[in-house]
């Protein structure tokens, strides 16, 4: 499993910061869909599935997370993938690749904008950055106190 926390600077974006845990399969599915979508662009290639890929190897973690930062970097740089609502959904929520499409296809009772903005109004958050934010939060607590 892998975070993105991506920061954008595109009007096109609901969401200027998001923060979401992804799977690498999540990502074949995003990039078959993007390039379903956007026939004539050739997306930019996924790091390899290695068969003896070991999630306890740091170096193998690294540099599967590197290869998938530098896809959604590509991605985000292109106008015509933009304008997909997966890739907005796969950026803003939590949605897995079933429910997304069942989204973007209307078989929902929310739009693609009620999902984002749900998921936003949720303030969700991974307890790693639970545990930053009371540490941070005792450490200015234990500043005024002095």
């Amino acid at each position: 499993m892998f975070f993105i926390s991506q920061q954008t600077n595109s009007i096109c974006f609901t969401r200027k910061t998001s923060c979401v845990r992804r799977r690498y399969r999540e990502f074949v599915w995003l990039r078959q869909r993007l390039q379903s979508n956007a026939v004539l662009i050739q997306l930019p290639e996924l790091p390899s599935k290695t068969p003896f890929f070991n999630m306890n190897n740091p170096n193998h973690v690294d540099h599967r997370r590197q290869g998938l930062q530098e896809f959604l970097e590509k991605i985000l740089q292109d106008a015509l993938l933009l304008s997909d609502s997966r890739l907005h959904l796969f950026l803003q929520t939590q949605l897995s690749p079933e429910d997304m499409e069942a989204c973007v296809s209307g078989q929902t009772k929310y739009s693609v904008a009620d999902a984002i903005h749900s998921f936003a109004s949720l303030n969700r958050r991974f307890p790693i950055e639970d545990e930053e934010r009371k540490k941070g939060k005792n450490d200015a607590d234990s500043d005024s106190e002095r």
